[in-house]
């Protein structure tokens, strides 16, 4: 499982031009589903989410999780995460999971994070427009595997 984790001071998704969902300050998090990932994979991206410390305290520094400052998390699903590029110019998706495994842990990582912080998310396999005012700029990359 992969995500791309970015600090946000308000994000929004739309799909046909209507907002499906909106957050104020916390991660807009793009969620990408590999063919292999079991219920560790989940358990790994949501609990890295949840206590990644990337706010910062009163002195400035990256010392507080989301669950710490009250944030919220737009969550949306995104196969393209495991698009292979290396070969030729275009992208290979054979190790992004189909939907019928993806769909099941996408709605088991929303349920999961909505444990602990509010969630908002798009609609899987929908096209959406998402808007997002990155705040920092600070953009993680987390893989359940730890390739990278």
């Amino acid at each position: 499982m992969r995500a791309v984790v970015q600090r946000v001071s308000e994000a929004s998704v739309s799909i046909g031009g209507n907002v499906k969902g909106g957050i104020g300050k916390g991660f807009m998090v793009l969620l990408g589903v590999e063919d292999i990932d079991e219920q560790a994979d989940l358990d790994y991206i949501c609990e890295k989410l949840t206590g990644l410390r990337v706010f910062e305290d009163s002195e400035g520094k990256m010392n507080l999780s989301i669950t710490d400052i009250g944030g919220e998390i737009l969550l949306i699903s995104q196969f393209t995460l495991f698009g292979d590029a290396r070969k030729g110019r275009r992208p290979s998706f054979i190790k992004a999971a189909r939907p019928e495994k993806a769909i099941p842990m996408y709605e088991a990582a929303i349920a999961k994070l909505r444990e602990t912080v509010p969630v908002q998310c798009g609609e899987f396999g929908a096209d959406m427009q998402v808007s997002l005012i990155n705040d920092g700029p600070v953009t993680i990359l987390l893989d359940s595997r730890r390739t990278f």
